[in-house]
């Protein structure tokens, strides 16, 4: 049968036989077949991961850590944000919860924050909405995805980093029920040193306003998708030293002006960049 040996897979990623021998036993992170003789063979599969394990321990994790990220034996490895994004896009179509969960975390774990959500969980969720838009995928497979992403990205904004820029307050506008770009956003204003506050989806805008009030805040940052959502609100009042912002699809020069806000770029990192500005 096809495959190597251990002495094969050995030569092949650097890792002495003895440790893969520990890692296999004691991780369980290889997955080798059995010839006829009870010989282990490794599949190509295998010298990923352990080139990927490998990769890990460099950076300064742990064997143990490492092994955890990696997730079962059968789940893919992604080693860059395409492979990254082909596997998860898999695991979604196959309705495979722990490996869109170790996939997941092994995105977060070896890019950087802007990197992972920029060229990984952006396109990744596009791609999910044109495989549901043509039939491709379910709704319930397109859910299993987006509650995984928007998981982790709640994990992240639980971060308890301290706080140098201010206290931002985040909210999607009423009526709006898409919230992962404004997640998103959160996780990287958490990530460049503010204290955020995310209210979430159809948040009523007086009580917005009223909380970054109450926390002494600088920002108010409201996320809309759809234009409709847009059409029947007026003027938001906040603070003179309180900076509104309007982003998402459904944002507009006309929509802000209406509600007294800065309207930002879709960009990720260009709306970050731009809001560091305003705690200055």
């Amino acid at each position: 049968m096809a495959g190597l040996n251990i002495a094969a897979l050995s030569t092949r990623t650097g890792v002495p036989a003895d440790t893969l021998r520990k890692w296999e036993f004691r991780y369980g992170v290889l997955h080798p077949e059995r010839t006829h003789g009870g010989q282990r063979r490794y599949s190509e599969r295998d010298v990923q991961r352990v080139e990927w394990l490998r990769e890990r321990i460099d950076e300064g994790y742990r064997i143990g850590e490492a092994a955890a990220l990696l997730g079962r034996p059968d789940v893919e490895v992604g080693r860059t944000p395409a492979e990254l994004r082909r596997a998860l896009y898999e695991a979604t179509a196959v309705a495979d919860v722990d490996a869109l969960g170790a996939l997941l975390d092994q995105t977060f774990a070896i890019l950087p924050l802007e990197q992972a959500l920029m060229r990984v969980v952006e396109p990744l969720l596009r791609r999910i909405g044109e495989g549901w838009a043509a039939g491709d995928l379910s709704v319930a497979q397109e859910h299993l995805a987006t509650a995984a992403v928007r998981a982790r990205l709640e994990g992240l904004l639980a971060d308890a980093r301290g706080d140098v820029r201010g206290v931002a307050v985040l909210a999607c506008v009423p009526g709006e029920r898409h919230e992962l770009g404004l997640l998103m956003l959160g996780a990287l204003l958490r990530a460049d040193g503010w204290h955020v506050a995310y209210l979430g989806a159809d948040s009523p805008l007086e009580d917005a306003a009223d909380l970054v009030e109450q926390l002494a805040g600088t920002l108010l940052c409201l996320s809309a998708t759809m234009r409709e959502h847009l059409g029947e609100l007026g003027r938001v009042d906040v603070a003179p030293d309180v900076t509104l912002v309007l982003g998402g699809a459904a944002a507009s020069e006309r929509a802000s002006r209406r509600l007294g806000a800065r309207q930002v770029d879709d960009n990720l990192r260009r709306a970050v960049r731009e809001l560091r500005r305003v705690a200055r």
